[in-house]
C-alpha cells in the first residue's frame, strides 16, 4: 500500500514533505475554504492558480498528483475523506496547518485515521516547536521586541560575535521618515497571466461575482520562479529605501518601497529564511544600509513569527475578546471605497483594486479609524481577512484584533495605535487632496480623526488611563477642560452617528458549481 500526502492549497513549495515513489500528493479545491469570508477575487485567483501551477510542476517532475478541482458545494472535510477512501493509503501525511479551522479539520481527521495519520511540522516558519512556549513561560508580558532578539540569536541573522550588527537590536527610530519631494519610486512589478491563470480568472469572475475586486487586473506571482523574480527586484530596487520610508504613504503609489512578497511567502512560493538571508547579504555587500536590512528582517523574523506563535498560543478564545467594548457596525464604505475622507478613500480604494496595502495604511489609516470609531472587532477582522491577498487568519487576527484594535487589552501591543489627523498628514500627501483640515478639530472643515481621537481617549479612560504610554495625551485631555472635551465628544458623535451605508459584508450565495 502506498502513502497519501495531503496539502491545503496554501501549503505549496518544495520545503514541505513530498511523496516518494509510488505515493501520491493530494490537493483539493473546495467552496467552503474559498468562501469562509468574501475573499477578494485576486486572492481566489492567486490561491487556485498557484496551486494548479505547483501541481503541474510536480507532475512534470515525475510525482503522482491527485488534483481535484472545484466542482461542488461539498465541504473540504467530506471531499478529503472521499479521496482517502478512494486511495486506501497505508498512511496519510499532513503538514500541521496554522489557521484554526484547518487545525480543527486535521484534529477530526486524526480521530478517523488514528495512527495512520502522520503529522509534519510546517518548515515554512522559523520558530522551533516548543520555543515560544518556553520563552513565554513565567513572563507576565509578551512583547515582540524581546522575542525578536531571541530569534536573531537563534538564526544568527545580522549578528556579529554574539551581538547585534551595528550595536543595536533595531533601528526603528531611523525608519519613520516621510517621503521627500522628488524621490523616484520604482514601478511596481507585475506579472502577465498565462493561459492557466487566465482560465482561473474567468472562472472566478463567473463563480464569485459578489466578491470584491476584479480579476482583469490580476498581476500577482503564481509560481516560485515569478516569486523569486519579485524578490530579486525588491532587493535590487526597493530594499535600500525600505527602512527610511516604510511608514510613508503617497497618492497613486500603493507599493512605494515595499516588497509585496508576503502573499507569495504565506502560500509557500518563497521561504522566509531565504528572504532574510538575501536581505542580510545585500547589507554585507554594501548594497543597502543597516536600518533597511534590519527593519525588513524584523518584519519577517520578528512580527511574522511572533503573530503566528501568539495566535497558536491564545486561540480559539482570543478572537472573542473585546477589551474596549467596541460595538459600532463597520460602515459599508470599507467594502465600497466611497468616502470623502481622502486617506481612507486612497487606502481602501487601492485595497479593493489590488488586494494590497502596506502595513502603515492598514494600521494607521483603516485600522486607526476603526479603533477610534469603535467598530466591532469581528466585522473589522472579517474585512481585513477578505480583502488582502496575503491575509490568513493566523496573521490577520493578531495584527488586527490585537495591534490595530487593541481588542485583546494589550496582549499584542503595549498601547493602542491611536492617532489624530496630524500623523496621517505628516506621513502622507493624502490630506492635501481632502476636504477636511488635519489642523482643525472643531470647525466646519475639521478632520474627523481629531475629534474622534480625543473622544476615543475620553470614552475609554477607565480602561486606558493607567497605561504609562498614554500618560501624556491624558494630561493634555485634562488640560482641555470640560467645555472643550464636551465639544470634541459631540463633534465626534455627530460624525459617527452620521456614517451612512452601514451593512454587513457581501455574503457568497450557495449554488451548484461547474467544473473550473
Amino acid at each position: 500500500m502506498s502513502d497519501l500526502y495531503f496539502r491545503f492549497l496554501h501549503q505549496l513549495g518544495a520545503a514541505l514533505p513530498l511523496p516518494g515513489p509510488g505515493d501520491s500528493l493530494l490537493l483539493i479545491e473546495s467552496r467552503d475554504r474559498l468562501t469562509d469570508v468574501c475573499h477578494h477575487r485576486h486572492k481566489l485567483v492567486l490561491w487556485l492558480s498557484a496551486a494548479r501551477h505547483f501541481a503541474e510542476e510536480l507532475r512534470v517532475a515525475g510525482h503522482e498528483i491527485d488534483y481535484r478541482k472545484l466542482q461542488s458545494d461539498v465541504p473540504l472535510s467530506e471531499l478529503l475523506l472521499d479521496a482517502i477512501a478512494e486511495h486506501r493509503p497505508a498512511r496519510v501525511h499532513v503538514v500541521k496547518p496554522t489557521d484554526w479551522a484547518d487545525r480543527e479539520l486535521v484534529a477530526a481527521l486524526g480521530k478517523v485515521l488514528g495512527d495512520k495519520l502522520v503529522l509534519h511540522e510546517d518548515r515554512r516558519f522559523l520558530t522551533p516547536p516548543g520555543f515560544f512556549a518556553a520563552w513565554t513561560s513565567g513572563r507576565k508580558q509578551w512583547r515582540m521586541e524581546f522575542f525578536y532578539r531571541e530569534m536573531r540569536k537563534l538564526s544568527g541573522l545580522l549578528m556579529a560575535g554574539g551581538k547585534p550588527e551595528g550595536g543595536a537590536w533595531n533601528f526603528d527610530a531611523e525608519n519613520r521618515a516621510s517621503l521627500p519631494a522628488g524621490l523616484t519610486v520604482p514601478e511596481p512589478v507585475r506579472f502577465s497571466p498565462d493561459a492557466l491563470t487566465r482560465d482561473v480568472m474567468a472562472a472566478v469572475e463567473a463563480l464569485f461575482p459578489e466578491h470584491p475586486g476584479r480579476s482583469a487586473n490580476f498581476a500577482w506571482p503564481v509560481t516560485r520562479g515569478e516569486a523569486l523574480h519579485l524578490l530579486d527586484r525588491f532587493i535590487e530596487e526597493r530594499l535600500g529605501n525600505f527602512g527610511s520610508y516604510q511608514d510613508a504613504m503617497k497618492t497613486g503609489a500603493p507599493v512605494l518601497f515595499h516588497g509585496m512578497i508576503a502573499a507569495a511567502m504565506n502560500i509557500g512560493l518563497l521561504d522566509p529564511l531565504e528572504i532574510c538571508r538575501r536581505a542580510e547579504a545585500a547589507y554585507y555587500r554594501g548594497d543597502v544600509p543597516l536600518n533597511a536590512a534590519e527593519g525588513f528582517i524584523r518584519q519577517i523574523l520578528g512580527w511574522r513569527e511572533y503573530v503566528r506563535e501568539l495566535y497558536l498560543a491564545l486561540m480559539p478564545d482570543y478572537r472573542a475578546t473585546n477589551a474596549l467594548a467596541a460595538e459600532r457596525p463597520l460602515p459599508w464604505f470599507y467594502w465600497s471605497g466611497e468616502t470623502d475622507l481622502n486617506c481612507l478613500k486612497q487606502a481602501i480604494g487601492q485595497t479593493l483594486e489590488h488586494a494590497y496595502a502596506h502595513h502603515i495604511q492598514r494600521l494607521m489609516v483603516t485600522g486607526n479609524f476603526a479603533l477610534l470609531a469603535g467598530f466591532r472587532p469581528a466585522e473589522v477582522e472579517e474585512w481585513y481577512l477578505a480583502v488582502y491577498a496575503d491575509a490568513f487568519e493566523w496573521v490577520e487576527l493578531p495584527n488586527t484584533h490585537g495591534m490595530a484594535l487593541y481588542a485583546d487589552g494589550g496582549r499584542m501591543a503595549s498601547k493602542p495605535y491611536a492617532a489624530s489627523g496630524a500623523y496621517i498628514s505628516r506621513m502622507s500627501d493624502y490630506c492635501a487632496g481632502c476636504r477636511y483640515d488635519p489642523k482643525d478639530a472643531l470647525g466646519d472643515k475639521a478632520c474627523p480623526f481629531n475629534a474622534m481621537y480625543w473622544h476615543f481617549l475620553d470614552r475609554n479612560r477607565e480602561v486606558l488611563r493607567g497605561n504609562p504610554r498614554l500618560a501624556m495625551p491624558y494630561r493634555t485631555l485634562e488640560r482641555f477642560g470640560p467645555e472643550r472635551r464636551a465639544a470634541l465628544n459631540a463633534k465626534a458623535m455627530r460624525f459617527l452617528d452620521g456614517l451612512e451605508g452601514k451593512g454587513k459584508a457581501p455574503e457568497p450565495q450557495p449554488g451548484q458549481l461547474k467544473l473550473l
